[in-house]
């Protein structure tokens, strides 16, 4: 792929941060850098640029918890109108004891999904993802299970027990942490990351011939911000505990090193969840396998719930569409 233009949400500290200099430092012309507060993403943008001696920073206010703030940025790229190759959907947190609900009535660690799923589609609608345009969301080890301290949520017993046997709806439930989800930070966010691991499934089949998009767990790297709003168990046991062992720590260089990695990725993993393997959390990443996780039924109730959610649906119909020249193509190959 030819190293044009990045975008990076979160990149104000930790692996986003790291991510966007290493993307300057591999040759992209522009990388677009994101983060809640103008003034912020300024002063990271210039942090960057004489950090790595480059002039390729762009800074872009955006607040994935906010419609509004989604919707003037996604104004601002199509103003701009360069197709973006690399879409790296690095924020995320992991949620504190008390719950939090957005002011769009969605659970804290669950919006940044939300959030991300908006600015994709209204990315994929202007047509400002190039056609080969790779896409790397953050997920999480907990996603796959096995991970002490965190449970995800089985939802087809959620889904039989309180809500008919519709998987959607139970979906719903856990984002918004509505009736019979029992809030525990940790639960919460291995739902979270498992949420991303079936959106990402079910975007891989809606997206274009030639684009991809991928799951990918940057893996343990506490030197971050991430667990900032952490539970104490998380903070002051596991944390430590992690950083005491060897090979379950990394740099956030090192974490950021695996989304570069998986912007190389060809069209046929697309879809996949990419993590340590089990009972790591550094180390080479692979293509998580567990059933639940390729549950295509689960996938699609994931996608449709986002789109109940945040008010956005995206098709492959919708495309072509929105690029006729593209539609022309397609009824040329169809034709013979």
């Amino acid at each position: 792929m030819e190293h044009s233009v990045a975008l990076v949400t979160g990149t104000t500290s930790g692996v986003g941060y790291e991510a966007a200099r290493m993307l300057a430092s591999n040759g992209y012309r522009e990388v677009i850098v994101t983060g809640r507060s103008l003034a912020r993403v300024q002063e990271t943008a210039a942090q960057l640029a004489a950090q790595t001696r480059t002039q390729v920073f762009t800074p872009l206010e955006l607040e994935l918890d906010e419609p509004a703030s989604v919707q003037s940025a996604l104004a601002e790229l199509e103003k701009r109108g360069r197709p973006i190759d690399f879409l790296l959907l690095n924020a995320g947190m992991v949620p504190g004891k008390e719950r939090v609900i957005t002011a769009a009535g969605v659970e804290a660690s669950q919006a940044p999904l939300i959030g991300h799923h908006q600015l994709t589609v209204g990315l994929l609608r202007a047509n400002l993802l190039s056609p080969n345009a790779r896409i790397v969301i953050a997920g999480a080890e907990p996603a796959r299970g096995g991970v002490p301290m965190f449970r995800y949520t089985d939802v087809d017993a959620l889904a039989a027990r309180y809500h008919e046997g519709d998987l959607t709806a139970a979906m719903e439930a856990l984002l918004r942490n509505g009736p019979h989800v029992k809030y525990v930070p940790n639960n919460a966010y291995a739902d979270a990351k498992l949420m991303v691991a079936w959106w990402t499934a079910a975007l891989a089949r809606r997206l274009p011939s030639g684009m991809a998009v991928f799951a990918v767990s940057p893996g343990a790297a506490t030197a971050t911000q991430v667990g900032r709003n952490a539970g104490w168990a998380v903070k002051y046991l596991m944390i430590p505990i992690v950083n005491l062992l060897p090979g379950m720590n990394q740099t956030p260089e090192t974490a950021a090193r695996r989304y570069l990695q998986a912007s190389e990725f060809g069209a046929d993993v697309s879809g996949q969840f990419f993590a340590s393997a089990k009972g790591k959390f550094t180390g080479p990443i692979e293509a998580q396998r567990q059933p639940h996780l390729l549950d295509g039924a689960n996938q699609e109730a994931a996608w449709q719930a986002v789109v109940n959610v945040s008010g956005v649906n995206w098709s492959s119909a919708d495309f072509l569409r929105a690029v006729p020249e593209r539609a022309a193509v397609a009824a040329t190959k169809i034709g013979g």
